[in-house]
């Protein structure tokens, strides 16, 4: 009985479970990133995956690249596609055209650079464990970002995003 009290002390069955909705949203959002034919839905779907990677930064206690995950790559990417998506005066419906036409041939290259991959890491690195380094410099840095500097930060992107939308908003004639 003993042993098995060992074997789960430490282990956080909530935490898991999250982990494990996070993971599943993330790779249906994935999917559906790279199988819908509306690039602005695309678009939207991987600000679903952006958002499970920061949920899963969060699991994994680093607040700080969660906030930045936030910022810069919803913030900033995703408004900066569908800048030009809707700049590019693409379709905004379906499309029927968007595939390439070798397609198949991306997965067995996909799954060899994947193999490739793994065999060199798994080579190179094999049982190495990673030295235990103490706190990080980057909590100093977070506790500014999410002290203080906060407040401005989000109110510079949101005026940043505006701007956004009113080009859009400018450059399409619709």
């Amino acid at each position: 009985m003993n042993a098995v009290i060992l074997a789960t002390e430490g282990v956080n069955v909530a935490q898991n479970i999250a982990f494990g909705i996070i993971a599943a949203v993330m790779i249906f959002a994935a999917l559906n990133v790279v199988t819908t034919k509306n690039v602005v839905h695309a678009a939207l779907w991987l600000v679903m995956v952006l958002s499970g990677v920061a949920a899963q930064y969060i699991l994994a206690a680093a607040e700080f690249v969660a906030i930045s995950q936030v910022l810069v790559y919803i913030g900033a990417v995703m408004v900066l596609f569908l800048f030009g998506i809707m700049l590019t005066r693409a379709q905004i419906g379906k499309e029927t055209d968007l595939n390439n036409k070798g397609w198949a041939i991306g997965i067995p290259v996909g799954l060899a650079l994947f193999g490739l991959l793994a065999w060199v890491i798994l080579d190179a690195f094999g049982d190495d464990v990673l030295p235990d380094r103490g706190p990080l410099p980057t909590v100093a840095l977070s506790d500014q970002y999410l002290g203080i500097y906060l407040v401005p930060f989000v109110a510079i992107s949101f005026v940043l995003l505006a701007a956004a939308i009113g080009a859009i908003v400018l450059a399409r004639k619709d």
